[in-house]
């Protein structure tokens, strides 16, 4: 898997996901500094990884899911990144975020050394998507070749609606 963070390759930790395979267990904190693992997540899921939901990217992506999430009954969104739980909370708080979990892998990197999303030389996650369906398969696996790159929106949403 070749990623590249402003045109420069850069290395993933971990194994690449694939569709068809399971979804690994993982932990993350969430904004109450909680631990959350798999098992703590239930149905249909759409994990998004992203380096930092304070950039301009990243700050569309979480906004543009917040409000497309209402088209997708039965499904939750989660978007995951190495900010701090607290600076998480803020941002979500003064952007009306309510309808995208946030998760912190600030901790243990435990997120991104499970999906194959940690960036070695960024300390940070890549941009990737995985929708999984409620037995814990993964049904989308998209690792965006150019992390500073807008994931495809529609085609996340269209696998999410299709995943049982």
């Amino acid at each position: 898997m070749k990623v590249k963070f402003q045109g420069k390759e850069v290395t993933l930790i971990g194994n690449e996901l694939k569709v068809g395979g399971k979804f690994p267990d993982f932990t993350a904190t969430n904004n109450s500094l909680e631990q959350v693992s798999l098992k703590d997540t239930k149905g249909i899921r759409i994990f998004l990884s992203v380096p930092s939901i304070d950039t301009p990217v990243c700050d569309l992506e979480v906004k543009t899911f917040n409000k497309r999430a209402s088209e997708l009954e039965g499904v939750t969104v989660y978007t995951i990144s190495m900010d701090l739980p607290f600076a998480q909370g803020r941002w979500c708080g003064a952007e009306g975020i309510e309808n995208v979990v946030t998760l912190s892998d600030y901790k243990d990197r435990d997120f991104g050394n499970s999906t194959g999303t940690y960036v070695k030389e960024l300390g940070l996650l890549t941009r990737a998507a995985f929708v999984v369906d409620s037995d814990n398969k993964i049904t989308y696996a998209k690792y965006l070749e150019e992390i500073a790159d807008y994931p495809n929106y529609d085609e996340i949403l269209e696998a999410a609606k299709k995943a049982k």
